[in-house]
């Protein structure tokens, strides 16, 4: 697949939901929040600068001034803290918002509907795949910042230690876990796969999932088709890790997510991680020596990535909502160059992802972006087959993490767990009403 085409040939193939709107207290029409985990003052500070120059740019501008908010990234995806905020009646007019709890906002009727500020062509720059979860009865309420794949990240150091070269990474489940076997020392861990519950823990499972065959859904969506062997091989290799020894119960820093804790700092030889782990080591541990390759598939099974995606959505409850969608198709949907130029930079200099829109592609292709090194191993053989991360209600999500949570650390047998999340989810499905499932 050539690096122009392959955004083309992506492949196509927590807790109950709170009520999100309450007595709102007064809000300035004149000026809107932008709550996000990116600065000021976060960290790496290529993210935080990005995102600060955002916000003076347009208040350079534009008579509404935005102010930012900095919420830790625990706290953002993990904590109660955007939840809570909108319970009260206050939650912020910009926000940040995954595919993994899109419906969780976007059913509790505080999305945006960014359409009627969105020019068609523009539209149509963005990836149809990557879009699709943002989409209701084809219309728009988020536009996604970038694109994360999934890849096998490995410590050149680590593997020349343990005698092992480039021609031994694994290519199967089996071979992951021998390898890791091999790189396993009394400080360090083989593999690393994420161990705190969360969205971003399943987001990373599915791709495991997928390979093994295994779905969460029936086709038409009616029903689970989550107690299935696809699932019950996919819940019981990341059980083997740890049952192995090769993988560790608790993972450090912010969790899986963070290269520099993790794999950079030695504590595991590999690291499922995505593409935003270039840009990490690239600004904060530059000397750390290290490879990407695509993650292991199973016996039999079918190699995918599974693609996370950030995207900004504007509150339809807030002071303004009018300005804050305005600001969203500003900052990322706009034909202006300055738009392109700045998502360009966002997805290849700030922080290394893959462009959620063509001509940000092509802007960066022109740049050299995927020519060499890390970047071109995810253009051209991580991308090879890929599928966005779904968005599932919190019922849902919830009833497949537990089953992982159960399987991964606590032992517990995959088939009940699966069979028990398939018939918590059936029971969600039966009373479900609202936006389609995807």
């Amino acid at each position: 697949m050539s690096r122009r085409g392959f955004l083309r040939g992506v492949g196509a193939a927590a807790l109950a939901a709170p009520a999100l709107v309450g007595c709102a207290p007064a809000r300035n029409p004149q000026e809107i929040t932008f709550w996000n985990f990116l600065g000021p003052g976060g960290e790496p500070k290529a993210r935080s600068d990005w995102v600060v120059r955002l916000a003076a740019e347009w208040n350079a501008t534009h008579d509404v001034k935005v102010r930012l908010r900095y919420v830790p990234t625990k706290d953002y995806t993990s904590g109660p803290t955007l939840q809570t905020s909108f319970s009260a009646g206050a939650g912020p007019d910009v926000f940040m918002l995954s595919p993994g709890d899109f419906l969780r906002y976007y059913n509790g009727g505080v999305l945006a509907d960014l359409t009627p500020h969105l020019d068609p062509e523009v539209r149509a720059d963005f990836l149809p795949q990557v879009l699709q979860t943002r989409l209701v009865d084809d219309r728009v309420y988020g536009l996604p910042m970038e694109i994360e794949p999934l890849a096998l990240y490995y410590g050149e150091a680590a593997f020349e230690q343990a005698g092992l070269s480039e021609g031994d990474l694994p290519r199967t489940w089996d071979d992951l876990i021998a390898v890791a076997e091999r790189l396993t020392t009394p400080d360090r861990f083989g593999m690393m796969f994420e161990t705190n519950p969360g969205y971003y823990q399943n987001f990373t499972w599915y791709q495991t999932m997928w390979m093994a065959g295994g779905e969460v859904f029936a086709p038409d969506q009616s029903r689970s088709a989550f107690d299935g062997p696809g699932v019950h091989a996919a819940l019981r290799f990341w059980q083997d890790t740890v049952r192995a020894g090769v993988a560790p119960r608790r993972v450090r820093g912010s969790g899986a997510n963070d290269t520099i804790s993790n794999i950079a700092d030695g504590y595991c030889a590999m690291q499922q991680l995505g593409i935003w782990g270039i840009a990490e080591i690239a600004e904060q541990a530059p000397d750390f020596r290290y490879g990407v390759a695509p993650m292991p598939a199973p016996p039999g099974g079918t190699y995918t990535t599974s693609l996370g995606s950030w995207a900004l959505v504007a509150n339809a409850k807030g002071a303004n909502p009018e300005a804050a969608a305005e600001f969203v198709v500003w900052a990322l949907g706009s034909a202006d160059p300055a738009c392109i130029e700045r998502m360009r930079l966002w997805n290849t200099v700030a922080k290394t992802n893959l462009p959620p829109r063509y001509s940000v592609q092509r802007a960066a292709e022109e740049h050299g972006a995927f020519d060499h090194g890390p970047m071109k191993v995810f253009a051209e053989q991580v991308m090879a087959e890929a599928r966005p991360e779904p968005r599932y209600p919190p019922e849902v999500y919830r009833a497949i993490s537990d089953a992982l949570q159960a399987c991964h650390l606590d032992g517990a047998d995959p088939v009940a767990a699966a069979g028990a999340a398939a018939e918590q989810i059936d029971t969600f499905l039966s009373t479900y009403d609202g936006a389609p499932i995807h």
